[in-house]
């Protein structure tokens, strides 16, 4: 049930709002709805999104002429760069060009969600556009027809003070155990957030192929996918587009990070699941574990990109490899890679990298995947387009 909620405080002149301090404000969702109802003359809605310098979505919305049944059919369009840390402020226009667009789950009709990619005014892609390296691969390697699927594992925070949604301010809720795929009061916490979500996704089109409540509680993970090279990277940052839109109506905060609390707890990843056309036929495992042989060589390029903090998490503990050594085993959660025991006794089927953290950049986790496994092309290298984020 959507709550409407108000919490405020007053302070003097001289004070400053911390985060405890700032009004908050629940969407009043049912009020709007008598507005979303009214036609709207024939135009519709396009909410363009794409993604900044802080690896977090941005979007704003403007008015088309007619329905769009074609990715071609819609205009690029801008933003100030300064404002999102992607370009300076005395040459700050970066422009939009769309890549995909979904059904909107919010505004319904025929309103649109559209993801796009950045372009700096040159015509060069903005140094925090991986799409455009990672496509390049994905085209080259098509023959492979490289299927990912990504396991995507979220924190819920109480917006007003940052703490883990649902527990005992200041304290903590019993040790892990029965929260994993819980079920009941004090073992899942926001399930209501959590299915708004999955409905979501559905709506728009996204492959969203499961949710589970996770290890830790108010811990989620939703999983996208199986899809074919770039849409890989479109879905998942669509689908998480999609769940900080519905956390906004129930006033709770998402967070990406890998290690939202310390101490005996889960850590949060995207586990990264691949297959290619080759090892899903009879006698695959054989290319499997060629696969594992060249990521073992890329380890520590691998992890540079799986993700920031993950050191926090890569530990050796709590379900996870050290990131400090490569491992890999038949149905061992503690491994870096881990190939189903499944796939074991079929002798075909993919693998699991169980390295990327939960705040990647799909593009370059899939990019540095399709580069390690099936080979890198010459105009193409996920780890120097990493790089070029702090040029």
């Amino acid at each position: 049930m959507i709550r409407s909620l108000l919490v405020s405080c007053h302070p003097t002149k001289t004070q400053h709002n911390t985060p405890t301090e700032m009004s908050f404000l629940v969407e009043k969702t049912q009020t709007l709805q008598k507005y979303l109802d009214l036609p709207q003359g024939g135009k519709i809605i396009a909410e363009y999104v794409w993604i900044d310098s802080f690896g977090d979505l941005r979007s704003k919305g403007r008015t088309l002429d007619k329905k769009i049944t074609d990715v071609s059919q819609l205009p690029e369009w801008n933003f100030d760069g300064s404002s999102t840390g992607q370009a300076p402020g005395d040459n700050s226009d970066v422009y939009l060009k769309p890549v995909a667009f979904y059904p909107d789950p919010f505004r319904r009709g025929d309103n649109i969600i559209v993801l796009t990619d950045c372009w700096n005014n040159d015509g060069t892609p903005n140094k925090f556009n991986h799409r455009y390296e990672c496509n390049k691969l994905m085209k080259a390697h098509s023959k492979e027809e490289i299927w990912f699927g990504l396991e995507q594992e979220y924190t819920l925070l109480d917006p007003v003070d940052n703490y883990i949604y649902g527990w005992p301010k200041g304290g903590f809720p019993a040790p892990q155990g029965p929260y994993y795929c819980g079920v009941g009061a004090a073992k899942v916490y926001a399930r209501d957030v959590i299915e708004a979500h999955y409905r979501a996704c559905l709506y728009a089109g996204v492959n969203i192929s499961g949710i589970n409540a996770e290890v830790m509680p108010s811990q989620w993970e939703f999983q996208v996918g199986p899809c074919n090279g770039i849409k890989m990277g479109d879905e998942l940052w669509m689908a998480r587009y999609l769940l900080e839109r519905v956390s906004e109506e129930f006033g709770v905060k998402v967070t990406f990070h890998p290690k939202p609390l310390k101490g005996d707890w889960n850590g949060a990843g995207c586990h990264t699941n691949v297959s290619t056309a080759s090892m899903r036929q009879p006698g695959g495992m054989k290319v499997i574990n060629e696969a594992i042989e060249k990521l073992a060589k890329r380890h520590k390029e691998h992890i540079e990109l799986y993700g920031k903090d993950n050191e926090l998490r890569l530990t050796g503990r709590h379900e996870t490899a050290s990131m400090e050594t490569f491992s890999s085993g038949v149905a061992n959660r503690g491994a870096s890679i881990r190939i189903p025991r499944s796939v074991q006794a079929e002798g075909y089927g993919y693998f699991e990298d169980r390295r990327p953290a939960s705040n990647i950049d799909p593009y370059l986790v899939t990019g540095i995947m399709a580069e390690t496994v099936c080979g890198a092309v010459p105009d193409a290298d996920m780890y120097k387009e990493f790089k070029r984020e702090s040029s």
